[in-house]
């Protein structure tokens, strides 16, 4: 039994663990934390509160390095991932003091459903919006009009119904701080299907934002004593090392594919959590 394992052992196992999850974060694009939470409370009988205080530090490690390198290399809309970030980051905040106030069983049926949503997401096909409609006037007074590399040269878009995505930004930011996961597939549906950003413009973006709205979240997390630096360490090396490996190895994997896989995974793991939740596991 896992349970019977001394802390040497124990943290070894929650280490390969995290860079498992943060491998298949990568691969999918969805991030780590959608699959290191239920990990941490069903497979090592992790407080959830404690997961998801792990499961923040971790994103706030994984965003920043490739953030810095989106930025650079020009993917990243800097204008919309600010403006957006203030929905995600009162969310954020929001969703960490409803979680230490919720029951670790509601915790778990809302993370539950977050997962299954997070599954049926994954395995949408990626495709790029139509930029053949007049361009939003809200969007072009806030300057939020961009262009992006694309087959070696820039390729011009708009950004459209700025006030939808930032309602759904708060969303996402919301189930940040309550579940400890990036919300990356909600941020990239706001940016995606409701905003018509291109998608490489939406996930860089995303990534940008993710570790701002992890920190927010992770603040209270550690007032309230939820982050234990034993726990923690091992997670967020485990998360950011299997995230380094994944994009490096996602060029050469069949996306669709990891996709499919990984959706089968965290359907099942969505279902578990419902399930404990429901019947007074946490």
């Amino acid at each position: 039994m896992i349970s019977d394992l001394n802390v040497l052992d124990m943290t070894l196992l929650v280490w390969l663990g995290s860079l498992g999850a943060g491998l298949l974060g990568a691969l999918t694009g969805l991030g780590g934390g959608v699959v290191l939470v239920p990990m941490l409370t069903l497979l090592f009988g992790v407080d959830i509160r404690y997961a998801i205080g792990a499961s923040l530090v971790s994103v706030i490690a994984t965003s920043s390095g490739a953030a810095a390198a989106y930025v650079k290399e020009g993917f990243t809309n800097i204008r919309v991932g600010m403006l957006l970030e203030v929905a995600t980051t009162v969310g954020a905040l929001v969703g960490a003091s409803l979680g230490s106030v919720l029951s670790g069983a509601v915790v778990g049926v809302i993370l539950g459903v977050t997962l299954v949503y997070s599954a049926y997401l994954s395995t949408r096909p990626q495709h790029e919006e139509a930029q053949d409609a007049q361009p939003d006037t809200l969007a072009c007074s806030l300057k939020l009009n961009g262009c992006y590399p694309d087959a070696g040269s820039w390729k011009a878009y708009n950004v459209y119904c700025v006030p939808g995505g930032f309602g759904v930004m708060f969303v996402a930011g919301t189930l940040s701080g309550l579940l400890g996961i990036g919300s990356g597939a909600v941020k990239v549906l706001a940016m995606d299907t409701i905003m018509r950003i291109p998608f490489k413009v939406s996930t860089t973006t995303s990534n940008f934002m993710i570790g701002v709205t992890a920190a927010a979240s992770a603040g209270v997390y550690l007032n309230r004593g939820y982050i234990d630096p034993g726990l923690a360490l091992p997670v967020m090396l485990g998360v950011l090392i299997g995230s380094i490996t994944g994009t490096r190895v996602l060029a050469r994997a069949r996306t669709q594919t990891l996709r499919v896989l990984f959706a089968i995974v965290i359907f099942f793991l969505g279902i578990q959590m419902i399930y404990k939740g429901l019947v007074g596991g946490f």
